[in-house]
């Protein structure tokens, strides 16, 4: 690998990993560069999910010296993920997502751009409350997740934005708290699937992910000084570049 590479792995790592962590849609970048070197679609697959991993690492690590740690509420909703993401990264190689991406670029012009423009309640643990009579739809909701997140990972952070903000009405701060959380979880076993199927390059992979955890800290510290305003309009860049993205306009 040449020097140049790192370089630019890193350098889009960083931009990607700010996007991932403040909003979703990074590995639409990260993945198309990752192919430009010369992977093949399952290898970049792959190769991305060590970036993802350890990026996650880093932003929860910089959430938790912000003092914003509901880690044990988070796993109790990333545990749901897992059969998904195990079942949807041992077809990543196999399934055609082309039309798929089509939809899920109509889906989330709607979906993200109406949570932009929604008032966000602030309640910190709606999980337990029991009044909240929508709340079951959240667990088969993220097992679907689990499942696009194992299978093509791209624009997943902003399906978990909408389940969590809409199911469980938290404010944007935490449901960013959570969903990196959650990703961080079913990305384990996805990650250990492409290892064990050799879809994996180290080099590019951990170059990406250098790059990846840098801007995963900073989004993360930024998204706690600066609070929701800064998440929506971070937000509202981020599904406009992605829905573009799905729909083949660029």
């Amino acid at each position: 690998m040449e020097f140049w590479q790192v370089l630019l792995l890193f350098g889009i790592g960083i931009i990607a990993g700010m996007i991932n962590v403040t909003a979703g849609g990074g590995s639409s970048l990260t993945l198309p560069a990752l192919i430009f070197l010369g992977l093949d679609s399952a290898l970049a697959n792959g190769t991305n999910r060590v970036a993802i991993f350890i990026q996650n690492i880093a932003a929860i690590t910089s959430f938790r010296k912000e003092n914003l740690h509901p880690f044990k509420i988070s796993f109790k909703l990333a545990v749901w993920t897992l059969p998904g993401a195990i079942i949807g990264a041992l077809a990543a190689v196999q399934i055609n997502d082309f039309l798929f991406k089509k939809i899920l670029g109509i889906v989330l012009v709607f979906i993200v751009l109406s949570m932009l423009f929604s008032p966000a309640t602030g309640r910190a643990d709606v999980v337990h409350d029991a009044e909240n009579h929508r709340k079951w739809m959240v667990y088969p909701a993220l097992f679907g997740i689990g499942f696009y997140g194992g299978f093509i990972q791209a624009g997943v952070g902003f399906l978990l934005m909408a389940t969590l903000f809409y199911l469980l009405r938290l404010d944007l701060l935490l449901v960013n708290v959570h969903k990196v959380f959650i990703v961080l979880i079913y990305t384990a076993p996805a990650l250990a699937i492409f290892i064990y199927s050799g879809n994996v390059d180290w080099l590019l992979g951990l170059s990406l992910a250098a790059g990846n955890a840098l801007g995963g800290w900073w989004a993360a510290k930024l998204s706690a000084k600066k609070g929701v305003k800064f998440i929506r309009g971070f937000l509202f860049v981020a599904v406009l570049i992605m829905a573009g993205k799905l729909l083949g306009f660029y």
